[in-house]
């Protein structure tokens, strides 16, 4: 996936300041390498701010990751702290171009809409990593699904 360009800035919103902030700490607490803790710290005073610039933006979007990941942020938070969670994480870049990775396929496959489904498959590829295959009237697909979003590997039609 290419990278994108980073926003100067991201705003927080109340609920999901809350969440960041809480999970920001959580992660400080149990780091150990310094210079990761340095970054988790210039990332707490900037959620205290409002407001977060590049570096923080990439720290936290490891934080959000893990959390989200894990199951932590709604365990903790409950269903309204992770629809909090991945609100923000989908306003940051990976988020952004995971949604947009998905909306690619999403275009590739409309296609072939109104065909016959014949067969479907799907295979765990590693951990985290899946792939999607299908055949329809005269087409078969297979689409990857993994950390670095959603790809659609083959279409022949």
């Amino acid at each position: 996936m290419p990278e994108s360009v980073r926003p100067e800035t991201v705003k927080l919103r109340d609920m999901e300041r809350d969440v960041a902030l809480a999970e920001a700490q959580a992660v400080y607490i149990l780091a150990s390498e310094p210079g990761y803790r340095d970054d988790l710290a210039a990332l707490l005073a900037a959620i205290d701010e409002g407001e977060l610039d590049s570096p923080d933006v990439t720290t936290l979007e490891r934080v959000l990751e893990l959390a989200l990941q894990t199951g932590r942020v709604r365990a903790i938070y409950g269903p309204g702290g992770e629809q909090a969670a991945l609100r923000l994480y989908r306003r940051l870049p990976r988020g952004s171009e995971l949604g947009a990775s998905a909306a690619a396929v999403t275009g590739a496959l409309t296609a072939l809409v109104g065909r016959r489904l014949d067969s479907v498959r799907l295979e765990a590829t590693g951990p985290g990593s899946f792939a999607l295959a299908f055949s329809l009237e005269g087409a078969d697909v297979s689409i990857r699904l993994d950390r670095q979003g959603a790809r659609l590997t083959s279409l022949a039609t």
